[in-house]
């Protein structure tokens, strides 16, 4: 992880879609004079889970997967942090050790914010503090669903849905192929699988005509018969 280039939180249109959008032009300026903006490399880790942060992370640029280690060894990627999300803000409000890892998925730039100047701004800016919980809201929303897609959806419907999710939410390539590229063990680690069986289920897709493959792109090729197929159809 290496500094990169300063830019300043007032003028950054990245917070738009965080919780940093209700600080005053005041606040933004001491986090700015404050903060460390950082490259991380594709493979890189951010943090690992049970660090003790001392700070929170804005994603400036890039894609992290934050995952969790299961006794058996394996990762469960429980999120994907893109541009805008703060990664580390509940294991630093709640001063505990980090639950979850956080690794590059691609080439990241980030702005690492001491803790103190996120907890003096919760202290002192109400509209800051509802912000802050409305996002941690949704983020247990999303883990409500994780647990309902683990226990009632089968693993070909899981990966049906992790396409159509990387689709919608990270687009395509000018050939039609998935804009953001995993690798098939982070796909199997996404809907909670072993890598040969999410493997196997890829090349079942790819012979009905699902989706299309060149090399590690992964492209959708009949997105109403993947819905369907996540649907239950």
């Amino acid at each position: 992880m290496k500094d990169g280039i300063e830019t300043r939180c007032e003028s950054c249109i990245v917070r738009q879609f965080n919780s940093l959008r209700a600080m005053s032009k005041e606040e933004l300026k001491k986090v700015s004079d404050s903060k460390i903006t950082k490259t991380v490399k594709k493979g890189e880790s951010i943090f690992e889970e049970g660090d003790k942060l001392s700070g929170v992370y804005c994603v400036r640029g890039g894609v992290s997967k934050l995952s969790k280690l299961s006794a058996n060894g394996k990762d469960q990627i429980v999120k994907l942090a893109t541009k805008g999300e703060v990664i580390g803000q509940r294991s630093v409000i709640a001063e505990e050790h980090a639950n979850l890892s956080a690794t590059a998925v691609n080439d990241m730039e980030v702005c690492f914010i001491p803790k103190e100047s996120i907890v003096n701004t919760l202290n002192t800016n109400p509209n800051f503090a509802v912000e802050v919980l409305r996002h941690m809201a949704h983020d247990l929303k999303e883990a409500d669903d994780v647990i309902v897609n683990m226990s009632q959806k089968t693993v070909k419907q899981r990966v049906a849905e992790a396409f159509l999710y990387l689709k919608n939410n990270f687009g395509e390539d000018k050939d039609g192929f998935l804009a953001l590229i995993l690798s098939r063990e982070d796909i199997a680690n996404v809907v909670g699988t072993a890598t040969e069986s999410c493997i196997r289920i890829i090349s079942e897709f790819k012979k009905k005509k699902y989706i299309k493959t060149s090399g590690k792109k992964i492209g959708i090729a009949d997105e109403r018969g993947l819905q369907d197929l996540a649907e239950g159809f």
